[in-house]
């Protein structure tokens, strides 16, 4: 008798927290549908990283949507703003920066939604984090919360009785948490990929705020993390 397996969306960015994501979703027994973006980010770095991540943990399908966020602007990750480089830990999680994309988790979550519910798929997996965090509004607890209650208004499914869940298995993880947790999930974190602007070769610039979050992490779990860097920041 075939298995049935219940049927998640997860967001899949190829980095390191969308990567334990998906291992975790997969570790609960979903049959995985992962769905990644190229929506005029820096680089397509991270694209690739995403289908090597995809494929390393077979996921039943995975879709790279194309939307251009460049065309609006307004953030160092879409825009031609410089990215903030060699900022400490204290300065990171002081305010909003400049690498805010506007609306990008709701945008996101949106075509998540769109997607599940072809699927008949009523959970999607995001790997937001409310503690190693660089400050951004669409990765808090109550955002999610909020989501989820316009996902049961919004869809036909949700209006027929069906009921969308968002996952945030990282929440209240620091990354040396999920670091550690990944590895105990057979997470190969040299797949990913996890810099604001790293060079034409792919290696990590070192010292935009998230390689200096991912580094923290890695010095915290006593871990070396496997990706290049054209600098690491030793702070």
């Amino acid at each position: 008798m075939k298995e049935n397996h219940r049927k998640a969306v997860i967001l899949l960015s190829g980095g390191l927290d969308s990567s334990t994501t998906l291992a975790i979703a997969k570790q609960e027994g979903y049959e995985a549908y992962a769905l990644s973006f190229r929506y005029g980010q820096r680089h397509d770095r991270e694209i690739l990283a995403a289908q090597n991540v995809a494929k390393y943990f077979a996921v039943k399908k995975h879709i790279v949507l194309d939307i251009d966020l460049r065309s609006f602007g307004g953030s160092a990750l879409t825009d031609d703003i410089p990215v903030p480089k060699e900022r400490g830990i204290a300065e990171i999680a002081g305010d909003i920066p400049v690498t805010y994309v506007p609306a990008r988790n709701t945008i996101f979550l949106s075509f998540a939604l769109a997607w599940a519910e072809v699927l008949e798929a009523y959970d999607i997996f995001i790997g937001v984090n409310a503690l190693d965090y660089s400050g951004y509004p669409d990765c808090r607890p109550e955002y999610i919360d909020a989501f989820t209650k316009m996902a049961n208004l919004a869809t036909k499914a949700g209006v027929g009785g069906k009921t969308f869940s968002i996952h945030t298995p990282l929440i209240r993880m620091t990354k040396s948490e999920i670091i550690q947790k990944g590895i105990s999930l057979g997470v190969d974190f040299s797949l990913t990929t996890t810099c604001y602007d790293p060079s034409p070769s792919g290696d990590a610039c070192g010292t935009c705020d998230a390689c200096i979050l991912r580094l923290k992490g890695f010095r915290e779990s006593g871990i070396t993390d496997p990706i290049a860097y054209q600098k690491k920041d030793k702070s």
